[in-house]
Parts: structure tokens; sequence; C-alpha cells
């Protein structure tokens, strides 16, 4: 039988070759107390993912009565963790924070160490995140129109970022500069909480970001327009680009993904975890904060809508021609 290179990789990964890999004997089932649950983020700590893992953590230690830690690797768009997840050993024990940007959208745009689909499980997903358009509340622009109309008669000096260089919202607002004739200047950051700061700053005029809702509640910030399909709970009267008629309008997904060949047992463990903390007064009191939905799949509808979003961004993308 002939053994592809990408599974020959995935079975040198588990430790283990022509073989599949067995995962945790029936004497030390998962998960374990004596081993530590590593969760890594692709982001700088303090943006909206990374809050929301930090909590998962908590919980996880709480629940599991094991030792749970947070690893940042900020920078490309998170894909240089998405890579260290596909390289990782498939116990159940290293997850990730799975979000649209490394998962679905930067393996269209660039070549990468690693398959969205082939080489990754799909555990849960969790949340659906609010990633609006906004600008410091003392800016001249009241409406997503204004802005435009402005950056469009003043080529090249709107400066504008996003969470995520590359990523779903990246895509989705060139997008709408581009079908408009506008010529904007992207200015990339590691995270939303540096690209926040640059926004107040004045580095740059207008961000895309989750990690909004301290600064629009204290009166810093003003959204012009939600990037993704759905309203922002709380805020009815911010469009969102699906109502302005944008090229794109994505959802902003948060979930958790592990190494393809996870046991079945890790599997379920985390699934379990995962829609059993959507009851948790503190998993609401996060939404209410973050201005999130909660929007829970398992493992079979989560890996199954990667799949699809990644056959449409696959056609979507190179008919944009977008660069960073």
């Amino acid at each position: 039988m002939l053994i592809s290179r990408r599974r020959l990789i995935a079975l040198s990964a588990a430790g283990v070759a022509g073989a599949p890999y067995l995962g945790a004997s029936a004497a030390d089932p998962f998960p374990s107390g004596s081993k530590t649950v590593t969760m890594l983020v692709g982001f700088a700590p303090g943006g909206g993912g990374d809050t929301w893992i930090r909590w998962m953590a908590d919980y996880l230690r709480t629940r599991w009565k094991t030792s749970v830690v947070v690893e940042n690797k900020p920078g490309a768009g998170g894909t240089i963790v998405a890579g260290q997840l596909a390289r990782a050993r498939p116990d159940g024990y290293t997850v990730a924070l799975a979000t649209s940007s490394p998962f679905t959208v930067a393996p269209h745009l660039q070549k990468l160490p690693y398959d969205p689909v082939a080489d990754f499980r799909y555990l849960f997903q969790f949340l659906v995140s609010a990633q609006p358009l906004f600008v410091k509340a003392d800016a001249p622009w009241k409406s997503m129109q204004e802005l435009m109309a402005w950056a469009k008669s003043n080529p090249g000096k709107l400066f504008w970022s996003t969470a995520a260089t590359n990523g779903a919202t990246h895509i989705s607002t060139a997008a709408a500069f581009q079908a408009a004739g506008i010529e904007a200047t992207y200015v990339p950051y590691k995270g939303g909480a540096d690209a926040i700061s640059a926004l107040l700053g004045g580095q740059i005029q207008a961000l895309v970001a989750a990690e909004f809702p301290p600064f629009a509640a204290s009166g810093r910030v003003r959204l012009l327009a939600e990037s993704g399909p759905d309203k922002i709970p709380g805020y009815p009267d911010v469009p969102t680009y699906k109502e302005l008629g944008f090229p794109v309008s994505v959802p902003i997904f948060y979930g958790i993904a592990g190494p393809a060949g996870m046991p079945d047992e890790a599997v379920r463990a985390w699934e379990t975890a995962g829609r059993d903390m959507m009851d948790e007064p503190g998993f609401r009191e996060m939404l209410g904060k973050l201005a999130g939905t909660g929007a829970y799949m398992d493992a079979t509808a989560f890996g199954r809508t990667i799949a699809d979003v990644n056959r449409k961004m696959g056609k979507l993308a190179p008919q944009l021609k977008l660069g960073s």
C-alpha cells in the first residue's frame, strides 16, 4: 500500500511509521491529570481571541483538574501557529484557537506548510465574533459611505488595518475598497491590541477588529460598519457589509482545532467540554463584554463547515487579486 507524503509526515510527527497513532492507553484516559494541555494562540496577548482562550483555559483547569497553559505566537495572520499545530503530536494535549484567517483565508493567498482540511481535526466552534470597521470618535466620518467618499477623493491617504493581515476582514474590506475604486494604504500589525493602540495614537485612521467593545462603550471609537453578514448585538444601527452591498461579508468564527489523527476519546472530551461551557454564566458574561454570539458546532459540523468555506474561498480569493 502506498502512503502519501502528507500522511507519512503526520505519522512521523506522531512518533510512528506506517501505523496509525494509538493515542492514550486505557490506563491513562484523556484527559490525564498528569499531562499538560497546551492551547496555542496565533495572535498577540490582549486581543479578542486571546481573551477567550485564557477564559477557556481557566474553565478547563477546573473541569479537567489538570494543567492548561496558553502560548501566544503572533505573526503571519495566525499561520505560524497553524503550521505548528499541524506538526504537533495528535494526542489531544496540543490544540489551537481556530479562526477564519489562518484556516480558511490565508491558505488561498500564500503557500503554507499545511493543508487546512487534511492536516487538522476541528473539535468545536463556540463563537461568531463581531469584527466591525471603526474610527476614532473625533474622526470626521459619521458613516461608511462618508469614509469611502473621502478615501476615493484622497488616493492613498486612508491608512487602515485589521487584527490579522490577509485574514477574512482584510479580504472583505480590501474587496469593498477595490470595488469602489479606492486606493487605501494597509498597515499590518501583530494583533488587534497593537492595531487599537495605533488607531488611538493616530498612526492609522480606520481599523477592523474584535477588540472594540470597551472603546465603543467609553465613546472613544465610532463603529461605521460590521464586516460580517450579521448585526452586532447591541448595535442595531450599525450596517453590515452585506447590507451595504459589499462584495464579501464573511462570518468570523472562533473554535478549537487539533492536529489530524487525534483519538476519538480526545475528540469527544473536547466536544463535550465545549458544549458544556456554553451554559456557564462566565461564558455568557464574556459574550456580553466582547459583543460576540454563541454558536456551538460539534467536530463533525465544524469540520464540514471549514471544508465548505475553503471551497468557496478557494474560488473567490484569486478573483479578487488582493495583496497585503
